[in-house]
Protein backbone atom coordinates (compact mmCIF):
# COMPACT_ATOMS: atom_id res chain seq x y z
CA UNK A 1 0.00 0.00 0.00
CA UNK A 2 3.06 2.37 -0.61
CA UNK A 3 1.90 2.73 -3.93
CA UNK A 4 1.22 6.89 -4.40
CA UNK A 5 -1.82 8.43 -6.03
CA UNK A 6 -1.10 11.36 -8.74
CA UNK A 7 -3.66 14.40 -7.73
CA UNK A 8 -4.79 16.76 -10.06
CA UNK A 9 -6.57 20.05 -9.06
CA UNK A 10 -9.93 21.09 -10.76
CA UNK A 11 -8.15 22.31 -13.83
CA UNK A 12 -6.61 18.88 -14.64
CA UNK A 13 -2.58 20.28 -13.37
CA UNK A 14 -0.68 17.94 -11.24
CA UNK A 15 -0.23 19.75 -7.81
CA UNK A 16 1.04 16.35 -5.60
CA UNK A 17 0.90 12.65 -5.03
CA UNK A 18 -0.87 11.09 -1.81
CA UNK A 19 -1.24 7.66 -0.15
CA UNK A 20 -3.79 5.36 -1.67
CA UNK A 21 -5.64 5.56 1.39
CA UNK A 22 -5.78 9.50 1.26
CA UNK A 23 -6.79 9.46 -2.21
CA UNK A 24 -9.32 6.52 -1.11
CA UNK A 25 -10.47 8.49 1.47
CA UNK A 26 -11.01 12.01 -0.96
CA UNK A 27 -12.91 9.91 -3.31
CA UNK A 28 -15.38 8.14 -0.48
CA UNK A 29 -15.98 11.78 0.47
CA UNK A 30 -16.75 13.12 -3.17
CA UNK A 31 -14.06 15.41 -2.86
CA UNK A 32 -12.43 14.10 -6.21
CA UNK A 33 -13.55 12.05 -8.97
CA UNK A 34 -11.28 8.87 -10.08
CA UNK A 35 -9.22 9.38 -13.51
CA UNK A 36 -7.26 6.81 -13.85
CA UNK A 37 -7.62 3.18 -11.87
CA UNK A 38 -4.32 1.47 -10.78
CA UNK A 39 -3.72 -2.20 -12.36
CA UNK A 40 -1.88 -3.49 -9.69
CA UNK A 41 -5.20 -4.62 -6.89
CA UNK A 42 -8.01 -3.64 -5.49
CA UNK A 43 -9.39 -2.38 -2.14
CA UNK A 44 -11.34 -4.70 -0.23
CA UNK A 45 -13.83 -3.67 2.65
CA UNK A 46 -15.60 -6.27 4.19
CA UNK A 47 -18.53 -6.44 2.01
CA UNK A 48 -17.15 -4.39 -0.87
CA UNK A 49 -14.03 -4.29 -3.76
CA UNK A 50 -12.83 -0.72 -4.78
CA UNK A 51 -11.07 -0.50 -7.59
CA UNK A 52 -7.31 1.34 -6.51
CA UNK A 53 -6.68 4.67 -8.20
CA UNK A 54 -3.65 5.80 -9.83
CA UNK A 55 -5.24 9.40 -10.35
CA UNK A 56 -7.59 11.26 -8.87
CA UNK A 57 -8.77 14.97 -9.55
CA UNK A 58 -10.23 17.29 -6.87
CA UNK A 59 -14.04 18.11 -7.81
CA UNK A 60 -13.00 21.82 -7.24
CA UNK A 61 -10.43 24.02 -7.93
CA UNK A 62 -7.46 24.43 -5.20
CA UNK A 63 -5.60 27.41 -5.47
CA UNK A 64 -2.42 26.30 -4.27
CA UNK A 65 0.12 29.34 -3.96
CA UNK A 66 3.63 26.99 -5.54
CA UNK A 67 6.19 28.31 -3.67
CA UNK A 68 8.81 25.94 -5.71
CA UNK A 69 10.13 23.10 -4.54
CA UNK A 70 11.96 23.80 -1.06
CA UNK A 71 15.96 23.56 -0.97
CA UNK A 72 16.90 21.10 1.19
CA UNK A 73 20.17 18.52 1.65
CA UNK A 74 17.32 15.77 0.67
CA UNK A 75 15.91 17.13 -2.03
CA UNK A 76 19.46 17.68 -3.76
CA UNK A 77 20.19 14.39 -3.51
CA UNK A 78 17.21 13.47 -5.00
CA UNK A 79 17.17 15.54 -7.45
CA UNK A 80 20.71 14.08 -8.58
CA UNK A 81 19.46 10.48 -7.77
CA UNK A 82 21.68 10.05 -4.85
CA UNK A 83 24.46 9.48 -6.98
CA UNK A 84 28.06 11.42 -6.75
CA UNK A 85 27.72 13.68 -9.32
CA UNK A 86 31.78 13.44 -9.92
CA UNK A 87 32.47 9.69 -10.05
CA UNK A 88 28.91 7.98 -9.71
CA UNK A 89 29.55 6.56 -5.90
CA UNK A 90 26.18 6.30 -4.01
CA UNK A 91 28.30 5.96 -0.54
CA UNK A 92 29.23 8.49 2.18
CA UNK A 93 27.76 11.34 0.35
CA UNK A 94 27.42 14.97 1.19
CA UNK A 95 26.70 18.44 -0.85
CA UNK A 96 29.55 20.15 -2.83
CA UNK A 97 29.67 23.60 -3.74
CA UNK A 98 30.44 23.97 -7.51
CA UNK A 99 31.57 27.70 -6.58
CA UNK A 100 32.94 28.06 -2.94
CA UNK A 101 31.74 29.42 -0.63
CA UNK A 102 34.85 30.87 0.34
CA UNK A 103 34.89 32.46 -3.83
CA UNK A 104 31.21 33.99 -3.20
CA UNK A 105 29.53 30.94 -4.24
CA UNK A 106 25.77 30.73 -3.02
CA UNK A 107 23.53 28.14 -1.73
CA UNK A 108 21.29 27.39 -4.19
CA UNK A 109 19.91 25.14 -6.85
CA UNK A 110 21.98 26.19 -9.57
CA UNK A 111 25.63 25.57 -7.39
CA UNK A 112 24.99 22.81 -5.13
CA UNK A 113 24.97 19.27 -6.26
CA UNK A 114 25.89 15.77 -4.25
CA UNK A 115 29.37 14.91 -4.13
CA UNK A 116 30.84 11.61 -2.46
CA UNK A 117 33.46 12.60 1.03
CA UNK A 118 36.49 11.35 -1.18
CA UNK A 119 35.44 14.02 -4.17
CA UNK A 120 34.26 16.48 -2.41
CA UNK A 121 37.64 16.41 0.04
CA UNK A 122 39.38 15.88 -3.61
CA UNK A 123 38.16 18.99 -4.72
CA UNK A 124 38.74 21.28 -1.93
CA UNK A 125 38.21 25.28 -2.23
CA UNK A 126 38.21 25.00 -5.99
CA UNK A 127 36.09 24.86 -8.82
CA UNK A 128 35.62 21.54 -10.71
CA UNK A 129 37.45 22.36 -13.34
CA UNK A 130 40.31 23.48 -11.25
CA UNK A 131 40.31 20.32 -9.63
CA UNK A 132 39.97 18.37 -12.71
CA UNK A 133 36.66 16.80 -11.85
CA UNK A 134 34.13 16.91 -14.29
CA UNK A 135 29.97 17.06 -13.24
CA UNK A 136 28.01 14.68 -14.71
CA UNK A 137 25.06 16.65 -14.69
CA UNK A 138 25.11 20.43 -14.16
CA UNK A 139 22.96 21.36 -11.47
CA UNK A 140 19.66 23.63 -11.60
CA UNK A 141 16.50 23.93 -10.08
CA UNK A 142 13.64 20.99 -10.70
CA UNK A 143 10.43 21.69 -11.94
CA UNK A 144 7.54 20.93 -10.04
CA UNK A 145 6.35 17.82 -12.82
CA UNK A 146 9.77 16.64 -12.96
CA UNK A 147 10.57 16.91 -8.92
CA UNK A 148 6.58 14.73 -8.76
CA UNK A 149 8.32 11.68 -11.04
CA UNK A 150 11.26 11.36 -8.77
CA UNK A 151 9.74 11.44 -5.43
CA UNK A 152 6.48 8.48 -6.88
CA UNK A 153 10.07 5.70 -7.24
CA UNK A 154 7.61 4.37 -9.98
CA UNK A 155 5.43 6.33 -12.65
CA UNK A 156 2.39 4.30 -13.27
CA UNK A 157 1.92 4.79 -17.18
CA UNK A 158 -1.36 6.83 -17.29
CA UNK A 159 0.76 9.68 -15.34
CA UNK A 160 2.59 10.62 -18.57
CA UNK A 161 -0.14 12.92 -20.04
CA UNK A 162 -0.41 15.22 -16.58
CA UNK A 163 3.61 15.05 -16.30
CA UNK A 164 4.95 16.07 -19.28
CA UNK A 165 3.26 19.59 -19.51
Amino acid sequence: MDQKVLVLNGDYTAITLCSVQKAFVLLFLDKAEMIARSENGVLRTVSTTYPKPSIIRLQRYVRVPYKGIALSRHNIMKRDHFECQYCGSTKNLTLDHVLPRSRGGDSSWGNLLTACARCNHAKGHRTPQEAGLTIRQHPKKPTLSGFLKLSAGTIDQNWHAYLNH
